[in-house]
């Protein structure tokens, strides 16, 4: 029994009995002793856990006093050598979050999970030196404006922004309404009610280029009508599903594509030859048609048609570049 099981077998048996004397964990810990008194003293110094002895009980219990040994809940989260990395995953981001969201209480949290890690069989620093978490296509935003839109739709104020759009290379000022951050695909979204489009719309935060917080309400909108909007369909691009895309994929690759998620209300079933169908609802084809692409020979589009025939044109415009 390693340490970390140890230190939650010994909450369990003080828990459950609500008074545990030290002959009784030695005899279910199988430790020595020393090792006992140890473990005892990790969690008073280190876990901050409030376990006291009663003298005249002749045991181990929580609480100052015997009233408040029922009310007191054992502190912190427990894992497993085998699940530290998903603690220290926690930690990272946690580290990479935008500033602005939280900052006050990230560094206590990020302390108080390096000490969980550290509670396990392997150190902090062999567990940080073993694992890495690599970003791939992040467009990171400017921390002012990151902490603006936070505070404005916590806030639920009104925000006037500047805002960069990459697709006509235009900057053009709009007032919103922020509804949500969203982190997708390793980009960052505030999706928000754009009051001179008089609709809802994604806007990238690396794209916002100023913003300022007005001061007037934050129109809201139903929870529901945010997902109908902007998760009802494939991609980041906001508007309700237009279409299903159906597409074959070969045997070969099916062997991956077949454990992913497309999207949550995706249809899909495995062919007798082992190609894989899937069927996923779309709006806008731009995010989609990058997606298919990204599997070149091993997808064929079924439909719709005009979904198969921009494909189509996709690829030979790409061929032309490699006609010489």
């Amino acid at each position: 029994m390693n340490k970390t099981e140890r230190i939650f077998k010994i909450e369990q048996m003080i828990s459950a009995r609500k008074l545990a004397s030290f002959a009784e964990m030695l005899t279910e810990l199988e430790v020595s002793p020393a090792t006992l008194k140890r473990d005892l003293e990790y969690l008073r110094s280190r876990m901050k856990t409030p376990i006291v002895y009663d003298r005249d009980a002749n045991g181990y219990r929580f609480g100052g006093t015997r009233g408040e040994a029922e009310r007191v809940e054992f502190p912190g989260l427990w894992f497993n050598a085998s699940e530290a990395a998903a603690l220290l995953t926690m930690r990272h981001l946690l580290t990479e979050l935008q500033p602005g969201l939280l900052r006050r209480h990230i560094e206590p949290l990020k302390e108080r999970l390096r000490a969980l890690l550290e509670s396990a069989d392997h150190s902090f620093e062999e567990i940080q030196r073993r694992v890495r978490i690599l970003h791939v296509g992040r467009r990171a935003p400017l921390p002012k404006f990151f902490e603006i839109a936070a505070n404005a739709l916590l806030n639920r104020r009104q925000l006037q922004i500047g805002y960069y759009s990459r697709a006509s290379n235009e900057t053009t000022a709009r007032a919103v309404s922020p509804q949500r951050l969203v982190c997708y695909r390793e980009i960052w979204y505030l999706d928000a009610w754009c009051h001179a489009r008089d609709g809802l719309r994604s806007f990238a935060v690396d794209g916002i280029r100023e913003a300022q917080i007005i001061d007037a309400p934050a129109k809201e909108v139903p929870e529901r009508r945010l997902d109908e909007e902007l998760a009802g369909s494939y991609g980041i691009f906001s508007g309700r599903a237009k279409a299903w895309a159906k597409l074959k994929f070969t045997p070969a690759r099916a062997r991956w594509v077949a454990t992913e998620e497309w999207h949550p209300k995706q249809r899909a079933h495995v062919e007798p030859d082992g190609s894989y169908i899937l069927e996923i609802p779309y709006g806008d084809d731009r995010e989609l048609i990058g997606d298919i692409l990204r599997h070149g020979p091993e997808v064929e589009v079924l439909a719709p048609k005009e979904l198969r025939a921009r494909c189509r044109e996709q690829l030979a415009a790409a061929a032309r570049l490699y006609a010489h």
